[in-house]
């Protein structure tokens, strides 16, 4: 009680002419709880506290977190709409005017009319992004679909969580990033945790993982790079990038052969086991270790501490989740889980780790090409009927499913499609083979962005429209634990910014589809509709009003009614979502990477994050201190790597792939297999990775292969391979 008391008596400080705004962060999955801190004269955002009270983070903040209330006030804002006067500078900063919202307007709606009279409903494109509220998220859906008419909308957590999408349907019949609050995890006895650099991505987590150690418990890493976590990890698994499939198999083996699987759990509510024990029957720690790389004793000993674990908790990341067989490796993990039936308890789960702020949410209510609101499917006639009604629609004008992210990009090229409305997302850097990515971007007839800054793929705009940050409106955003919680406005726009969801109710009134937008004047009005179109289906939202959200700090989908409090720990019924009740243990075949090394490209490239940053780096790389901890990106190389190449520390080289390269300074360093290089991805132009990175696509999720490709490294005066 007096430490409760401490905590609430700490949130409430505050100084003279200021007030507090209870909120959360704006960027990853962890939604860490924050007070901005905002001066009631100017009504001006000028600092941030964090939370003690939100039962996450309980005060934990890391440095993206403590800086991200200066993204607001940033020099950088676009204030007015801007019009492109001169095509042949598309791809640049350069030639752009500002215009009224009226001219914007009329401009945007005769340029989609008159391509959508001359080419067809499908030659317009949504892109959107999941860093939005999931009222902006529902809406975006909405718009493409009814005020658009269009069949093309995708999003970018194509690039960020869909093969994690992919595996958990395909498992439980259910995507919900986990299976346990994240209160659990410090009370499990043993964490599994692959292709996850946890200590810089999702640092606020980090006091629950040394805690499980702290308590006599383990911890067993899987990542090709010596990351914080894998130093203090009992056990290290550095595998070659883009084998994980074979790793979890091989545990796999040793699990069944060692006598770990809940043979009356598998029995009662499971189907595949049989199958699944015969395929890795082949995955002897010997032809696991030539495979991965990892050695023996590792693997032998890692599926010990994870069988003889009375709880576990496998979690994981894009490290297993961008690959061609993203969805494979996430169903893989899922087995160890379920073949030793540590699941469907507290304490004992999956859970992923969400790169976007509202990666869940933004995910289940309509921006992916084949789902509609509440994770129900376009293909379904059922699901597409009882959205039908909420939107005032007839199944007749809803239209077909569409094509992935990526795939989009090779339509514009192709000229099916023909313009594009972008938002909450920067494709020209994160994107994977950008070479082609801009070209196709500068191929389109007319190009839309809205965003807060002019990204480097809002230089590829004919019109770009300021939209506000997370903290000029209010809305939900669901948490990596499918924890729905309450984003709260701080100030008032700035300029003559906008909330995304006003400029689709505005745009839809130009575009004769007024009747179904203009009732949706307020966020709130929005969230009352978004909850209505996602009753019934698997994520349903119904029951999470934003006064239960406050009241609760949080609910947990599913959320059914207003009596319901939520779901924090999924399965306890040991029910799955399959039409049987059961989940499903997936006999998994082993593909190597889509490009392996070879004579010419010797070497494994592998990207990923560094604390100071985030996504595409739009936001964090505007922010001083930000930018002065990781003002470049680098590329990692092992020392004996680095002699072979003659490379120094700091010396600039050049990386190159079959797709394209980049120059980039060395960070010598033994955290890393000698076999492979890294790169962070936070950067645009031409020192982005990305560059370099192959479109390889997971035939499920279609997800990149971000996370390994072949690649070549030379000193500058080098003439490079052909």
């Amino acid at each position: 009680m007096q430490r409760d008391k401490f905590f609430k008596e700490i949130n409430n400080l505050t100084h003279p002419n200021e007030k507090l705004i209870k909120t959360h962060c704006s960027y990853c999955g962890m939604q860490c709880g924050m007070n901005l801190r905002v001066n009631t004269a100017t009504n001006k955002i000028i600092g941030v506290e964090p939370r003690y009270d939100w039962p996450v983070t309980v005060g934990k903040m890391c440095p993206k977190g403590v800086t991200a209330y200066q993204q607001t006030n940033h020099k950088d804002r676009l204030l007015k709409p801007l019009i492109r006067d001169d095509a042949s500078l598309k791809g640049t900063k350069e030639g752009f005017r500002e215009a009224s919202w009226e001219e914007v307007y009329d401009l945007i709606a005769v340029k989609f009319q008159q391509l959508q009279a001359e080419y067809g409903k499908d030659s317009l494109s949504v892109f959107s992004g999941v860093s939005m509220t999931n009222e902006k998220c529902y809406l975006t859906g909405k718009f493409a679909r009814v005020a658009l008419g269009t069949r093309y909308i995708d999003y970018n957590g194509r690039f960020c969580m869909s093969s994690a999408a992919g595996g958990f349907l395909r498992s439980f019949g259910v995507d919900r990033g986990s299976t346990l609050p994240w209160t659990d995890i410090h009370e499990t006895d043993c964490l599994f945790i692959a292709g996850s650099n946890t200590s810089e991505c999702h640092p606020t987590s980090m006091f629950r993982v040394w805690s499980v150690q702290e308590r006599g418990g383990y911890l067993i890493v899987a990542d090709p790079r010596e990351t914080p976590l894998a130093r203090r990890a009992d056990v290290h698994l550095d595998l070659k990038p883009g084998t994980d499939l074979a790793l979890a198999n091989g545990i796999l083996h040793l699990l069944i052969e060692q006598g770990y699987a809940d043979q009356a759990f598998i029995r009662q509510h499971t189907n595949g086991f049989e199958e699944t024990k015969e395929l890795v029957k082949a995955f002897t720690p010997d032809y696991t270790s030539e495979l991965t790389g990892v050695s023996v004793e590792k693997i032998i000993r890692a599926a010990e501490i994870y069988g003889k674990a009375p709880n576990a908790i496998v979690m994981f990341a894009r490290g297993i989740e961008q690959q061609h067989k993203g969805v494979d490796n996430v169903s893989a993990y899922v087995n160890l889980a379920l073949v030793t039936g540590k699941i469907g308890r507290p304490k004992a789960g999956v859970a992923t780790f969400t790169g976007q702020g509202n990666g869940q949410g933004g995910r289940e209510h309509g921006q992916k090409a084949d789902l509609l609101p509440g994770y129900r499917k376009i293909t379904n006639p059922k699901h597409v009927e009882e959205v039908c009604e909420v939107w005032g629609i007839t199944p007749e004008e809803m239209p077909q499913a569409g094509v992935s992210a990526y795939e989009m990009f090779e339509l514009m090229e192709q000229k099916t499609i023909r313009g594009l409305y972008l938002l909450c997302s920067n494709p020209a850097v994160s994107a994977p083979h950008l070479n082609f990515v801009r070209r196709a971007l500068k191929n389109l007839d007319f190009m839309v962005c809205a965003d807060f800054y002019l990204s480097e793929s809002a230089e590829f705009a004919d019109v770009i429209l300021p939209s506000v940050t997370w903290s000029e409106d209010e809305g939900t955003v669901t948490n990596l634990e499918g924890r729905i919680i309450k984003i709260n406005k701080a100030q008032e726009p700035i300029g003559e910014s906008k909330p995304d969801w006003q400029m689709q109710v505005e745009l839809a009134e130009r575009l004769g589809k007024g009747k179904y937008f203009s009732h949706l004047q307020t966020a709130k009005d929005v969230a009352e509709e978004f909850r209505r179109a996602s009753k019934g289906g698997y994520a349903d939202y119904y029951g999470a009003t934003w006064d239960k959200i406050d009241k609760q700090d949080g609910v947990f989908w599913p959320c059914k009614d207003e009596t319901d409090t939520g779901t924090p720990h999924m399965f306890l019924d040991k029910k799955f979502y399959h039409e049987d009740g059961r989940a499903k243990i997936c006999a998994l075949p082993y593909r190597p990477p889509a490009e392996e090394p070879d004579e010419t490209y010797p070497l494994r490239l592998t990207t990923g994050r560094v604390v100071y940053h985030y996504l595409s780096g739009n936001q964090t790389r505007r922010i001083p201190f930000l930018h002065d901890m990781c003002p470049e990106p680098y590329v990692e190389v092992h020392p004996e790597t680095a002699s072979q190449y003659h490379i120094e520390h700091e010396e600039r080289v050049r990386l190159f792939t079959r797709r394209g390269e980049s120059v980039y300074r060395v960070k010598i360093t033994e955290a890393i297999r000698k076999d492979t290089v890294f790169v962070p991805y936070h950067f645009g132009h031409e020192q982005s990775i990305n560059l370099l990175t192959i479109d390889a696509l997971d035939p499920i999720s279609r997800m990149p292969e971000f996370k390994a490709c072949a690649a070549q490294i030379e000193k500058l005066e080098q003439k490079k391979v052909q």
